[in-house]
């Protein structure tokens, strides 16, 4: 006997009889297992050779083999997705097949990246005069933000005038809903970036850090137009991160502030980096102060955790340090009477925090 999905209702099963059927039909009643037509030998068909007549079972079937039964994808009034996930091709997919076409999402928080420094120069710029460099920070925090799903939106370079800066800064909050700036928050004379905060307005969360690298990081926060006219998730403030010039310091911070901030305000209900733990393949020193250094997590098909390979020389200015980094080691402190440990050895188990999908870490 034959069956397609639309016409095997009228088939009923009978001991000695088999009922063919395509791929993704209803199994038709009485039936409790499905032979696949490689497992199968055609024996005998009718006369008019349309139809097959005698069949051969060459495996032993079980109860209940290749059927999907009904529910078994998605059970009745099961959640399938829940408020902040992330979507994508699959939750798409998922909310499809329940028809489901409209998903009520939060607006992608708009973030202004501005350079600031009279030495530092725009990327396409040709050759540079004595004591000045080109741009690294906002061109890898622009990246850095679409990658995370965010809109970015270029705010240029503003040079080493304060009344410039405040300028800049005031005209980015008002489309912005976040600012980040690198550059102009340490202790030099021309590092306007406090003095700006207070004259918007603004509220200094923090203005220095006990880290390595990225201590003079800085966090404020500025009051929103009363009409609540923008800002992501119904948020009341303006965010503003003040992040280090040194590029490596302004690239941890990004990671360690910026995009947790910035994934709480996407509405994401994950916002911290995931952490793992990893052995060290050879020794770090410690610092008196909590580090961030830069590693390449490999897995060695052999290891149950991944080896965790430095990038070299983790000065704050090397962004080559974070090049092939996939994850940030979270060392301890040296510890302040000088009688702890002032390095670990290889060999050590340590956390990390994973920067990116760890794709192709299997040595």
């Amino acid at each position: 006997n034959s069956s397609n999905s639309s016409n095997n209702k009228s088939n009923s099963m009978r001991s000695g009889v088999v009922v063919r059927i395509t791929t993704g039909a209803p199994v038709p009643p009485g039936a409790d297992a499905v032979v696949q037509v490689e497992d199968t030998e055609l024996l005998a068909v009718t006369e008019d050779g349309q139809e097959e007549k005698t069949v051969g079972i060459l495996t032993a079937a079980r109860v209940g083999q290749d059927i999907r039964p009904v529910g078994s994808d998605i059970a009745k009034d099961q959640v399938i997705l829940l408020k902040g996930s992330v979507i994508g091709p699959a939750e798409i997919g998922l909310a499809a097949s329940v028809g489901v076409m409209e998903l009520s999402v939060v607006r992608r928080p708009v973030v202004a990246v501005l350079s600031t420094g009279d030495e530092v120069q725009d990327g396409q710029a040709g050759s540079l005069s004595h004591g000045q460099i080109r741009d690294s920070n906002r061109p890898m925090l622009l990246c850095a933000l679409a990658q995370a799903g965010m809109t970015p939106v270029d705010g240029g370079i503003v040079r080493d005038d304060r009344d410039a800066l405040q300028r800049s800064v005031a005209n980015l909050l008002q489309t912005a809903d976040v600012v980040l700036t690198s550059g102009g928050v340490s202790m030099g004379e021309k590092d306007y970036m406090k003095d700006v905060i207070d004259s918007l307005g603004g509220t200094l969360q923090f203005g220095r850090v006990n880290m390595k690298p990225g201590k003079p990081t800085t966090f404020a926060t500025f009051a929103s137009p009363a009409d609540g006219s923008s800002g992501s998730s119904g948020s009341s403030n303006k965010l503003m991160f003040g992040l280090p010039g040194n590029p490596v310091s302004c690239f941890v911070t990004f990671y360690l502030f910026v995009l947790p901030a910035l994934r709480k305000l996407a509405g994401r209900a994950q916002v911290d980096l995931p952490s793992v733990r990893c052995r060290l393949t050879s020794a770090v020193r410690l610092d008196p102060r909590p580090e961030y250094h830069r590693v390449r997590l490999v897995w060695q098909s052999c290891d149950d955790i991944p080896m965790a390979q430095s990038t070299g020389n983790q000065q704050s200015s090397r962004l080559l340090s974070a090049r092939s980094a996939n994850a940030l080691l979270v060392l301890p402190q040296t510890s302040a009477d000088g009688g702890g440990p002032t390095s670990l050895p290889a060999g050590s188990v340590v956390s990390a925090l994973l920067l990116d999908e760890l794709a192709n870490t299997v040595a």
